[in-house]
């Protein structure tokens, strides 16, 4: 009967612990799915970011050093 009870209790706690790790298992997943959707969109606007910049580079002439007014003028 004592050996039973020690049985029943173990099963108990390694179901317990399942179920909790079960449960931190999908909590985590949701954290890494919410974490690539944001990811994507880092990346979308970063594209964006760096097309705007190249084509505002682009546009405008280079300038050089010697080419520029002193600030004192």
């Amino acid at each position: 009967m004592i050996a039973s009870t020690m049985d029943q209790d173990t099963l108990e706690r390694l179901e317990l612990k399942l179920a909790f790790l079960e449960r931190a298992s999908a909590e985590l997943s949701d954290v890494v799915y919410r974490q690539h959707k944001e990811l994507e969109a880092v990346r979308e606007s970063l594209r964006s970011l760096a097309a705007k910049v190249e084509a505002r580079q682009s546009a405008e002439p280079v300038r050089r050093p010697e080419d520029e007014r002193p600030p004192h003028y």
